[in-house]
C-alpha cells in the first residue's frame, strides 16, 4: 500500500496545485518520490540489518511509515507533501530489507521458496483490499487516503511484542554462511556478476509495470471512469499478483529460475498490450490482470535467486540491493516513459512496452535453449582402435 493507495486521487490533486509550477510532472512524482527515497536508503538500511539487527531496524521503519505516511492529509503545499513522500520511502525501504533478510534467515531451500511467495502474496491481498478503499476515500477527498497509514502503528506495536531476531548474519545452520558468495562457484566476480544482472532486471521489470499506477488514472479518466474505478482496476493487478505468487513454489519445483523470468516478462507484457488495445475497463482490467500475475512471479523469484547468492554474514546488504532496483524502477517510470507517451499516447505507450517485454521474454527464452543445447555433448563415432592401424598397414 505504500505509494500506490494515493493514486486514484492523482486526478483530483492535479488540480488542487495547478498554479504550482510544473505541477502536472510534479503530482505524479508525489507517487515515484517515494520510490527514489527507498532506492537511495535501501542501502543502508541493509548495513543497519547485518550490524545492529533486523528487528530494531523493521520496528523503527514502522514507526516512521506511521508518522510520515499521515503527514500526507496536512499538507497544503506540494514541496511539503513531496518530502513527506520521501520519508515515507525511507521508512519502507528499512521495512522490506528487515523483512526479507528475516525471512531468508530462517529458512532455507524449498520452506524458502514457499515462504517467499507467500510473502510475495500477502503484500499483494494487502493491496486488494487498501487499493479499492484508496479508491473510494479518494472520492471524497484526495487527501483522505492517507490515514490508511495510520494501520503501521498497530503493525509497529506486533513487531515490538512479538518479533525476535533469528540467525542474525546467516550464522548457524544456513549452509550459505560463510565468504564465498556462490555455493558451488568460488570465482567472487562469477557471483558478483549474477547479482549485479538480477538488480538490472528487477529495476527494468519494476520500470514497466509501474505504468499501472502512474498512468492508468489517467488513461481510465478518458474512458470517463473516477477514482473508485480506477482503486479497484489497480487491485486487479494485485489481485492476480497473489495466484502468481502462491503458484510460484510450485513453479519453483519444475522450472529454472531463468524460464520463470522469461514467463514473468511474458506475462507482464501480454498485459500491457491488452491494456494498450482496451476499448473498455473491462479490456484494461483484463491486462493488469494478466500482468500483475507476472509481477506476483518475478518478485518472490528474484529474491529467492539473490538469497542463494547472498553469504550469509552479508545477506541484508545484498537483499538490500534488490529493493533499490524495484524502487529505482519505480520513481524512474515516469519520467523514461514521458518521451513515448508524448509521441505515441498513453494507449500507444503501453503497447509499446508491452511489445518489448514480450520480444524480450521471447529472445531469453531463445538464448537459454541454444545455451542448453550447446551444453549437451555430441555423441562422438566410435571407431575401433585398430581400424586406423590397420589401414596404415596397408
Amino acid at each position: 500500500m505504500a505509494a500506490a493507495i494515493i493514486a486514484p486521487g492523482l486526478p483530483a490533486m492535479s488540480e488542487e496545485f495547478a498554479d504550482t509550477p510544473g505541477g502536472g510532472l510534479l503530482v505524479r512524482f508525489v507517487v515515484t518520490i517515494t520510490s527514489l527515497a527507498i532506492a537511495v536508503s535501501a542501502p543502508v538500511s541493509g548495513l543497519i540489518a547485518d550490524r545492529v539487527g533486523r528487528r530494531s531496524l523493521l520496528v523503527s521503519g514502522l514507526a516512521l511509515y506511521t508518522v510520515s505516511g499521515t503527514s500526507g492529509f496536512f499538507a497544503t503545499d506540494l514541496y511539503v507533501l513531496l518530502a513527506t513522500r520521501a520519508l515515507l520511502g525511507v521508512a519502507v525501504g528499512g521495512i522490506m530489507t528487515a523483512v526479507s533478510a528475516t525471512i531468508t534467515d530462517w529458512f532455507e531451500g524449498a520452506r524458502r521458496a514457499s515462504f517467499l511467495g507467500l510473502q510475495q502474496a500477502f503484500a499483494s491481498l494487502g493491496g486488494v483490499v487498501f487499493l479499492p478503499l484508496g479508491g473510494i476515500l479518494a472520492g471524497v477527498d484526495w487527501r483522505a487516503p492517507f490515514w490508511l497509514y495510520a494501520v503501521s502503528a498497530a503493525v509497529a506495536v506486533l513487531a515490538f511484542t512479538a518479533l525476535r531476531e533469528g540467525q542474525r548474519g546467516g550464522h548457524g545452520t544456513d549452509p550459505a554462511a560463510g565468504q564465498t558468495p556462490l555455493r558451488g562457484r568460488p570465482p567472487q566476480h562469477s557471483g558478483t556478476s549474477r547479482i549485479v544482472g538480477v538488480y538490472l532486471l528487477a529495476l527494468v521489470t519494476t520500470l514497466a509495470f509501474y505504468m499501472g499506477p502512474t498512468q492508468l488514472p489517467f488513461l481510465l479518466q478518458d474512458f470517463g471512469s473516477g477514482p473508485g474505478v480506477v482503486g479497484a482496476v489497480v487491485a486487479g493487478s494485485t489481485l492476480s499478483g497473489t495466484l502468481g505468487a502462491l503458484a510460484f513454489p510450485y513453479l519453483r519445483r519444475r522450472l529454472a529460475t531463468t524460464a520463470i523470468t522469461a514467463v514473468s516478462i511474458a506475462l507482464l507484457g501480454t498485459g500491457w498490450l491488452l491494456v494498450g488495445a482496451a476499448g473498455t475497463v473491462v479490456h484494461v482490467l483484463a491486462g493488469m490482470l494478466v500482468g500483475g500475475t507476472g509481477v506476483g512471479l518475478v518478485v518472490p523469484n528474484l529474491n529467492l535467486r539473490l538469497s542463494e547468492l547472498a553469504p550469509g554474514g552479508r545477506r541484508g546488504r545484498v537483499l538490500s540491493g534488490l529493493v533499490t532496483g524495484i524502487f529505482l524502477g519505480q520513481f524512474l517510470s515516469p519520467l523514461a516513459l514521458q518521451p513515448l507517451i508524448h509521441a505515441a499516447g498513453l494507449a500507444g505507450a503501453f503497447t509499446w512496452t508491452g511489445g518489448a517485454m514480450a520480444a524480450g521474454a521471447a529472445l531469453v527464452g531463445l538464448i537459454t535453449g541454444l545455451a542448453r543445447q550447446a551444453r549437451v555433448p555430441a555423441c562422438p563415432r566410435q571407431v575401433p582402435p585398430h581400424t586406423d592401424h590397420a589401414h596404415h598397414q596397408k
